[in-house]
């Protein structure tokens, strides 16, 4: 304790710096750190003398990239809150030996977050001395990626140091590397395609970007149509074609086109060869036209078949098709070129073979027969005739009059169908409508008043036809005179001749006038 006074009391009186400055050696705690053995003798290069708030500074002014990492925000010292606010005598003490730990490092319980290096993924795992390799100090580690794994780069350097651009710190195989950053965004199926199929042998730079490059073996079209294969095909599947045919083509594809090949078309080896448009240059050979109608097909056949017309002879000519017409073949009737052929809307154009008149009905063959079937329902109208039908004649088949097709030759008088009904054996001609009507032979309304010379009167009234005309109707034409029937009740036997009506009356024989 005396002792301790008597240094204070030498000290109070010393009169010079470097007086105190001998005086701290008497009461320097303990040999300094190896590290700062150099500067032992110089207690100025950490202390000020009673003023012990420097100190930080001193020891910066020497540890100048510690100063700089607290300046900077970076470090440990620059990091850690505590470390950059704390005196550096609060961690690393001196005076305590040549062989002293300054540093104090607790590996366990050191935060590597508050480095410039965060120890994140597999980095957790690994051991200090894995990266901190003595006798270098800590903060002389290394941050590259290559630093450490340049034996494991699989792309030997070829793709620079910057490992972190593509790798992340759980795995290397973990890639984060965005293809979709480069001048070849992977789109569709080319993200699941392995890198080494585009990159063989890790080599990256300069790979070509066109499809050909890579698909020229799958190319169907065997390069007729260049390299850009993008232009139609899209990255989906090469069976998906963004190719608009419809948008980016004179000639839309519509019905059957629609399913057709591209080559079934395309078939030139010149991807800019122009194709005519015109039907006849794909379909010249299905044209079972050959060619007569031109090569405007469109004009009657639509696109989903070639059966399929949208042709409408209704609307589009003056003949429009109804009944059998519908069902016939466009070459039954246009047997010749359309541009040439003139075909006529009458009938006899095409049915005059048919024609079972012979011509006699002329040509107007639908006044009586519909377009169903020639055979089929009539539309005839024989009251429109010289011979219209009545009574029993309207029931009557036209084929017991007109017993061939040539029905003009049928005549019109009635023995023409009924001679061999005549009971008259044609002695009274062949005006049977004189006495007969079509009702029947037995509805007649014949007039002897009118109708002969002989108009009966008297007695005649009350006689039947067979009375006077005894061997019957065939035998109708009689004498006029009284005698012809008389003869036998002439009382005078013909001694006054045959002219009875002048003294005898219609009335009765006994009715006798005088003659004057």
């Amino acid at each position: 304790m005396i002792a301790r006074w008597m240094i204070l009391l030498a000290v109070l009186i010393v009169p010079s710096h470097a007086a105190a400055i001998d005086v701290e050696k008497l009461v320097m705690p303990g040999p300094l750190i190896q590290g700062h053995a150099n500067v032992e003798a110089e207690c100025s290069k950490c202390h000020t003398p009673f003023r012990s708030e420097t100190q930080k500074e001193l020891c910066i002014a020497c540890h100048d990239v510690v100063g700089l990492d607290i300046q900077g925000s970076r470090g440990f010292h620059g990091r850690d809150p505590a470390a950059a606010k704390a005196a550096c005598r609060d961690c690393h003490t001196d005076h305590d030996g040549r062989d002293a730990d300054v540093v104090g490092l607790d590996a366990e319980a050191f935060d590597h977050d508050v480095t410039d290096f965060r120890l994140a993924g597999a980095h957790a795992r690994v051991a200090c001395e894995g990266c901190h390799v003595a006798p270098a100090k800590f903060r002389e580690a290394r941050h590259e990626c290559i630093d450490c794994h340049a034996d494991a780069d699989v792309h030997q350097g070829r793709l620079g140091d910057r490992c972190a651009d593509c790798h992340g710190e759980r795995s290397w195989t973990e890639a984060r590397f965005d293809h979709d950053a480069t001048r070849f965004p992977l789109r569709g199926k080319h993200r699941d395609v392995a890198c080494g199929l585009c990159h063989p042998g890790d080599r990256f730079k300069k790979t070509a970007t066109d499809c050909q490059s890579c698909h020229g073996m799958n190319d169907v079209h065997l390069g007729r149509f260049g390299p850009d294969c993008g232009a139609c095909h899209t990255v989906d599947a090469w069976g998906t074609a963004r190719f608009d045919h419809d948008r980016d083509t004179k000639f839309p594809l519509r019905g059957e086109h629609r399913q057709t090949k591209c080559n079934a078309c395309h078939q030139s080896s010149d991807p800019k060869a122009k194709l005519a448009s015109e039907c006849v240059s794909c379909h010249r050979a299905d044209d079972e036209h050959r060619g007569r109608n031109g090569s405007e097909c469109e004009r009657c056949h639509g696109e989903k078949t070639w059966k399929t017309t949208t042709f409408d002879h209704d609307t589009a000519t003056k003949f429009p098709l109804r009944g059998a017409h519908r069902e016939i073949k466009c070459h039954a009737c246009h047997r010749g070129s359309l541009q040439e052929e003139k075909l006529g809307s009458g009938c006899e154009g095409c049915h005059r073979d048919d024609d079972v008149h012979r011509g006699q009905e002329g040509p107007e063959c639908g006044s009586c027969h519909g377009e169903e079937a020639w055979n089929a329902r009539i539309f005839f109208d024989h009251d429109l005739t010289r011979f219209p039908l009545l009574g029993l004649h309207a029931v009557v088949a036209c084929e017991q009059c007109h017993l061939t097709p040539r029905y003009k030759d049928a005549g019109s008088d009635c023995d023409a169908c009924h001679k061999d009904d005549d009971a008259h054996r044609g002695n009274l001609g062949g005006a049977c409508g004189q006495c007969h009507n079509p009702n029947g032979w037995s509805f007649w309304s014949f007039d002897h008043a009118t109708q002969t010379r002989f108009p009966l009167r008297g007695a005649h009234e009350r006689l039947g036809c067979r009375d006077c005309h005894l061997s019957g109707p065939e035998r109708i034409a009689l004498s006029l005179d009284c005698g012809g029937c008389h003869d036998k009740d002439d009382a005078h036997f013909g001694a006054f001749g045959r002219d009875c009506e002048r003294c005898h009356g219609d009335q009765s024989w006994r009715d006798v006038k005088l003659i004057e």
